[in-house]
């Protein structure tokens, strides 16, 4: 086990059963790593060590006893700060004083009943709105590959602290790709999963359904490993998708599969343009599943007008959000101003909205009757330098939002799944990705072609030079 950087969630899940190194120890490190690029990377808001040593130090003794199966006994993990943990308060990219929580998201339940070590939680923008991790509740967060540049949002921190090797694997949320987008941009893999397949509750579902938790790791059996320890549900969740094993997935072929290569972007009527070297590298990445044997050619989905469905869905859930900030006069003007939208639009057009789900189901699912996947860019961009977004005014961001990142969003709209699987990089060493798509429930199918492409590109071999 190396003290300078975190080995895979699976290698280090392995070593503490063997005996090989202490759940202490590797909390040690693990908190050492933290502290020490906390002034450069600035991955984490909250860093939970007496606890998170005691934690360990209680799975050190059921080790010792001779363990009890549980996956990840001693694993030192983190979370988004949009993610309860008993005894610590949410912030969510947010200023002013939160109260601390009494209970433990479901997701954070979960993931103590597989043994896991909770760290810390992770960085994210105000309220999750934006694909980059800055704000004035925390300062900004930086990109390991280049600290010029964003890590990407809202599941920056998360994504910055395991491209770091800070830490084996990380929890983020998306809703809006703010795990695939960060994941691109970090050189990871990040699971998008089918909505409902990981908990958001004390929400019985987040921002109207549009918003899922998800793992962000190195390799995709480390991601598939994390999503089934933190997969499950709670009574009162809304969504309860059928269990898989995303697991046994990355460890299976997936066979020879239809491939509808994608690089048209949604309709927003916004000003957006593919950049050249995020092209290249996905056509590329389309020749290599070509060359591994599957069928691969060019065809796009039928998004239509799908843009009019996901806006009073994300706005209303910003207004729900402002509700339980504390100080609301500390936040973000377009914070504000996105929750007087969603103030507008929660009633008749967000139900609306809700009822159009089907037909979108069928529209943009039809692509499913002749292949089996899509393959599209993550973003449009490579990450941005950091600063870029932050004194525009709401019109603006959500300009260069959707310039930078046109392709994630429309899946969270249909609660489907998505993995980004690192695609190479752009000039300075600045990574981009690749999305592969499915219908409802295709997790295992995508991890698969996903753990088949890997095996193909080795991606986690390579690490960011600062790390």
């Amino acid at each position: 086990m190396t003290a300078d950087r975190a080995d895979g969630l699976a290698r280090t899940a392995r070593a503490l059963a063997d005996g090989e190194v202490s759940a202490r120890t590797l909390t040690e490190r693990t908190l050492a790593r933290i502290e020490a690029s906390q002034p450069v990377l600035n991955a984490f808001k909250l860093i939970r060590a007496e606890a998170a040593l005691a934690e360990a130090d209680a799975a050190d003794r059921e080790l010792a006893a001779g363990g009890s199966g549980r996956p990840l006994l001693g694993v030192p993990l983190a979370v988004k700060d949009d993610t309860d943990v008993a005894g610590e308060p949410t912030a969510f990219g947010c200023r002013g004083d939160f109260p601390p929580k009494s209970q433990d998201a479901e997701s954070v339940r979960r993931l103590r009943a597989a043994g896991a070590v909770i760290v810390g939680k992770t960085n994210t923008c105000e309220l999750g709105q934006w694909p980059f991790t800055e704000g004035p509740g925390f300062g900004d967060t930086r990109n390991p590959w280049h600290t010029g540049h964003t890590p990407g949002g809202s599941s920056g921190g998360s994504a910055a602290a395991v491209a770091a090797g800070l830490v084996p694997a990380a929890l983020g949320s998306d809703g809006a790709g703010s795990v695939r987008i960060p994941a691109a941009w970090t050189h990871l893999v990040g699971i998008k999963p089918q909505r409902g397949r990981i908990s958001t509750w004390p929400w019985p579902e987040s921002f109207n359904g549009i918003t899922v938790n998800g793992p962000l790791a190195r390799s995709v059996a480390d991601a598939a490993l994390l999503l089934d320890a933190a997969s499950g549900n709670h009574g009162g969740d809304l969504h309860r998708p059928p269990a898989i094993s995303a697991s046994d997935a990355a460890t299976r072929d997936p066979g020879r599969l239809r491939i509808a290569l994608s690089l048209r972007m949604p309709f927003t009527a916004t000003p957006k343009r593919l950049h050249p070297v995020v092209r290249r590298k996905v056509v590329v990445l389309a020749d290599r599943l070509a060359a591994l044997g599957h069928d691969v050619e060019e065809a796009d989905p039928r998004y239509g007008q799908i843009g009019l469905d996901f806006v009073p869905r994300a706005t209303a859930g910003i207004t729900e959000w402002v509700r339980e900030i504390p100080e609301p006069h500390l936040l973000d003007p377009r914070t504000k101003e996105a929750a007087r939208l969603g103030r507008l639009l929660g009633g008749a057009p967000l139900r609306l909205a809700r009822r159009a789900e089907a037909a979108l189901h069928r529209r943009v699912g039809a692509i499913f009757s002749t292949y089996d996947v899509v393959l599209t860019p993550t973003t449009a961009t490579p990450p941005p330098p950091v600063g870029t977004l932050a004194a525009l005014s709401g019109w603006r961001t959500d300009q260069a939002m959707i310039a930078a990142c046109p392709y994630a969003w429309t899946w969270n709209v249909l609660g489907w799944p998505g993995v980004n699987v690192p695609a190479g990089q752009a000039d300075g060493g600045l990574p981009v990705g690749a999305q592969l798509l499915g219908p409802e429930g295709s997790e295992p199918l995508l991890v698969s072609l996903a753990a088949q492409l890997e095996a193909d590109q080795r991606w986690y071999e390579r690490w960011p030079e600062a790390a």
